[in-house]
Formats: structure tokens, C-alpha cells, sequence
């Protein structure tokens, strides 16, 4: 049927629309650049002509693909609304820690909200399952402070607290499990092409968990169940 496709096309294109509007406004916050001004000016400032950079266009097309992929696999529901609400905190999380090496409190904050709206939403409050989740991760991170100088920032060790809260304690054993890999494979990836040792250099944690966060959200039970199948 033609029709019901040009509905679906036409909510998938609202739904994408709706994302890179949210982006405009996190862009905005973050970089002051906005993606039609980029366009329009044909990536150059309007006062000094300097040419933009193009990942600052590029976090509004991921906000817009972000809420589109989320409508795709988990389908028009407010749980789908409160992991995209959640995808833009973290974007935004990661683009502050890349640029600052900070995790702002006003950010991990919203988080802890997001937890208990969507454990109202479906219903599945599953308190220890989600207190555990908060404090598997960030009490033995905490821990490790005392033993390893320089280890993980205080950001990080509040923000596993607040996706434990929001993810329960075995996707967010399978959060750090991604962002881990993830950062060991960017890392190696880093010393080869540029050449240089990494090792005691600050290097953002922040976007490795934001990452595997996301995934866990969307996947973490078809991975968590995959995984216990091959091991039954």
C-alpha cells in the first residue's frame, strides 16, 4: 500500500526533523553554531569568513539520526522518548568532556530523573536491580582513587552511578564492558597513527561510556540474552 508508506515516511522525516531541531539547540549551547547557518553561509563565519568546522554541523544530523534510529527499533512510545532525552544528555556530556575534560553535576542530575520517569513509564521499577546498577560500577571506581592517582574523574564515577540507576546493574556491567573495549581499541588505534605514546596522558572517558551507554539502552537485552544462550 502506497499510502500507509508515504505515512510512515512522512513520521519517520517529522521524527528526524523533531532530532535535528533538539540538535540546533544543544549545538547552540555547545558551539554557538547552528547547521543553517552552516549551510546558508556555506561553512564559513558570516563576520570573518573563517571556515566552521564541520563536526559542529555534524551533532545536529547525529541528534536527528539518533531520534530516527531510536523510533526505528523501539517504535512510538514515551520509552522511546525518555532513551532519546537520554541520547542527548550523553551527546551533550560527550561533547563537553571532549572539549573541557569535565562532566557537569547539571547534566548527571537529569539522568537520575530520566530513571525514575522511565521505571514510572514501564512500569518496571525494579528497585535493587537499579540501586545495585548505581553503585556496582562507581563505588569500586571511587574506590580505586586511593590506590591509583589520575585514575577515572569524579565525573565519570557519577555519571556510572546516575546509567546504573537508569539501566540496572547488568546493562551497566555491559556499559562499561563496550566503553572499556572501546576505549583500548581507540587508544591503540591513536598510538599507531600518530605515532606517540598515549599512556599518562588525560584522554575523556566520558564519550566511551556515553557510547556504550546508548548501546546498552537500545540492545542491552538482545546482547545480555544473546550472550547467556552461547553460554547455557
Amino acid at each position: 500500500m502506497i499510502i500507509p508508506d508515504l505515512q510512515f515516511l512522512t513520521l519517520y522525516l517529522l521524527v528526524f526533523v523533531f532530532g535535528l531541531i533538539i540538535g540546533i539547540f544543544l549545538n547552540v549551547i555547545v558551539y554557538r553554531v547552528p547547521l543553517l547557518s552552516y549551510i546558508l553561509l556555506r561553512d564559513k563565519c558570516r563576520n570573518c569568513e573563517t571556515k566552521i568546522s564541520p563536526p559542529y554541523p555534524i551533532v545536529e544530523l547525529s541528534t536527528g539520526l539518533l531520534a530516527l534510529g531510536i523510533v526505528l527499533i523501539k517504535g512510538i512510545f514515551p520509552e522511546a522518548l525518555i532513551i532519546f532525552a537520554l541520547g542527548v544528555i550523553l551527546l551533550a556530556i560527550s561533547l563537553i568532556d571532549i572539549k573541557t575534560m569535565t562532566i557537569p553535576d547539571s547534566l548527571i542530575i537529569p539522568i537520575v530523573l530520566l530513571a525514575i520517569l522511565i521505571a514510572w513509564v514501564t512500569g518496571e521499577w525494579n528497585i535493587w536491580e537499579r540501586v545495585v546498577g548505581a553503585l556496582i560500577i562507581s563505588i569500586p571506581m571511587y574506590i580505586s582513587l586511593y590506590f591509583v592517582e589520575e585514575g577515572f574523574g569524579g565525573g565519570d564515577i557519577k555519571l556510572f552511578a546516575a546509567l546504573g540507576l537508569f539501566l540496572g546493574w547488568k546493562s551497566i556491567l555491559l556499559t562499561i564492558i563496550i566503553s572499556s573495549v572501546l576505549g583500548s581499541l581507540i587508544g591503540i588505534a591513536m598510538t599507531i597513527t600518530k605515532k606517540e605514546n598515549i599512556s599518562g596522558k588525560h584522554i575523556p572517558f566520558g564519550p566511551y561510556i556515553c557510547i556504550g551507554a546508548m548501546i546498552a539502552a537500545l540492545f542491552g537485552d538482545r546482547i545480555i540474552y544473546w550472550y547467556l544462550g552461547l553460554n547455557i
